[in-house]
């Protein structure tokens, strides 16, 4: 397998992933990164740790990831190169983090009625994270005797929990993004890991409405894609005059995902590809 030596989508454990800001940042190094963008789940708290230790001669692009919905169905809006300070982005942020507080009580709501019983101090600690996400419920299910992996407990105990409202407004995020003088990308618009593929009719219903909405750009290169997907993607970002963007999704050992792999086929993905890159 081929690693790109740019990644512009990865999860440090201000969100679901496993590594905390500055050993994410180690493993980048380690990688031999030479452009890099964080991108937790609605907030960007570890933005700050990678930027004041980051070396000179690493490219590092602030990021978040926002959980959003549309009418036609879920949607990930990456944001890069953002001012933030900027207030209606922090007033974004302030509510995805809220939602995720929200969605918290409804999983834990869920596991109740499906007679799964978890300690106290269980619960007060996932209360206790600013983002409480899949992963950090699957360790502490894995704790108290609920399935032996990540994976596991995730698909037995949480795949059927309803929490599509618990997400922004795909508008809102997209707007609040550009307000801050950041680009706003689609990730991993066919779909993320586990998530099952759109038809192409329903794709475009997504995207006519995500671009109304004024999004940039596609996370064209993503570590799930085929090359089939890939060649899709990049006719339609061509074809619509957007922005083409490429990430690993990497979450540490919460996914099986590594460091710059960009597709599923091995191709290393030169900086070139990534006209992202150019507009930041």
């Amino acid at each position: 397998m081929s690693y790109s030596h740019i990644d512009l989508h990865m999860h440090s454990s201000c969100s679901d992933g496993s590594d905390d800001p500055l050993t994410l940042l180690k493993h980048v190094e380690e990688a031999n990164m030479t452009a890099f963008a964080l991108t937790d789940h609605d907030t960007i708290k570890g933005n700050a740790v990678i930027k004041a230790h980051v070396g000179q001669n690493m490219t590092f692009i602030n990021g978040i990831e926002f959980s959003t919905i549309t009418p036609i169905r879920q949607a990930h809006i990456l944001g890069y190169g953002f001012d933030e300070t900027n207030a209606q982005l922090i007033e974004a942020i302030q509510k995805g983090e809220a939602l995720r507080k929200h969605k918290l009580e409804v999983r834990l709501d869920y596991l109740k009625k499906q007679g799964v019983i978890l300690k106290q101090e269980d619960i007060d600690y996932l209360r206790s994270l600013d983002i409480a996400a899949k992963p950090h419920i699957a360790r502490v299910l894995i704790k108290n005797g609920y399935g032996s992996t990540i994976t596991e407990a995730i698909n037995t105990y949480l795949s059927g929990c309803p929490q599509e409202n618990d997400r922004l407004d795909a508008k809102s995020a997209i707007l609040a993004i550009k307000a801050a003088q950041g680009k706003a990308i689609w990730a991993h618009p066919l779909g993320g890991e586990n998530v099952k593929r759109m038809s192409e009719e329903r794709f475009y219903k997504q995207l006519h409405f995500l671009l109304d909405a004024g999004i940039e750009g596609l996370e064209v290169y993503y570590s799930r894609y085929n090359q089939d997907e890939v060649a899709f993607l990049e006719d339609v970002a061509k074809k619509y005059h957007l922005l083409i963007s490429g990430g690993s999704d990497y979450h540490g050992i919460n996914k099986n995902i590594h460091l710059g792999e960009l597709n599923a086929f091995g191709e290393e993905i030169v900086k070139e590809k990534l006209t992202i890159m150019k507009n930041i």
